[in-house]
């Protein structure tokens, strides 16, 4: 599909095709949907997150689950016990991003586009104790950091980002200063003050405008790319 990222970015690998095998990597397997159906307004509609994952399962590791073996914790995080793999999905128009993490590991992703939203990037910008509005890749940050932990767009106040710059960044939640903040996995133990990390990048994709794709971890990770092209 003509994936490409930032040029100069480094600590990332575009995994060549076919299926890799699980390990203490993040992969992230980022499709490109043609001809997504629509609905009565003319809006995508995008395939379900639990057919995302089973879907990203079987291009990334070539394991073949069924909806039942996929589990979601009190934070809504995924997970796939049978695997020990933490999951994390977006979707936005006709791309999706499917993230898959080692089970100790807690894990976040989100796809943003560049399309004009003036009051909620003020609102986030405020959210983030800034003068300005927060930016596009504030935002897939703030949204990739939320399914990785226990925030909730409620409890996010106090939540400070890191300035921007290429690879992971620590990011102190507001209860991780505070000593409440939980970063393990779905399978793992409360942690204390845990700090999550950030990174993220843009994507673009030929005849596509330029996507936002932010992740979040409880640990630096090395992070591979996989990509399908799906009719």
């Amino acid at each position: 599909m003509g994936l490409l990222l930032d040029p100069g970015l480094t600590g990332y690998t575009l995994a060549p095709d076919g299926p890799a095998a699980p390990g203490e990597a993040v992969d992230v397997l980022v499709c490109r949907h043609h001809r997504l159906p629509r609905d009565r307004m003319g809006q995508r509609l995008s395939p379900s997150g639990r057919s995302l994952i089973i879907q990203a399962l079987a291009t990334t590791y070539g394991a073949r689950v069924a909806p039942g073996d996929l589990e979601r914790d009190g934070h809504r995080r995924w997970s796939v016990p049978g695997l020990e793999l933490t999951v994390s999905v977006a979707h936005c128009g006709e791309f999706s991003a499917v993230a898959l993490a080692p089970a100790a590991r807690a894990i976040g992703v989100d796809l943003q586009d560049e399309r004009e939203r003036p009051y909620a990037l003020r609102w986030l910008g405020e959210l983030l104790g800034r003068q300005e509005a927060a930016t596009i890749r504030d935002f897939a940050e703030c949204e990739a950091l939320i399914k990785a932990s226990h925030l909730t767009k409620e409890t996010f106040a106090g939540t400070r980002l890191p300035p921007w710059r290429p690879g992971w960044r620590p990011t102190e939640t507001a209860a991780a200063a505070a000593g409440t903040d939980s970063g393990a996995g779905a399978t793992g133990t409360d942690s204390g003050a845990a700090r999550y990390q950030l990174r993220s990048l843009v994507l673009r994709a030929e005849g596509a405008p330029p996507l936002h794709l932010a992740l979040a971890c409880d640990a630096p990770a090395p992070v591979r790319f996989h990509h399908l092209e799906r009719e």
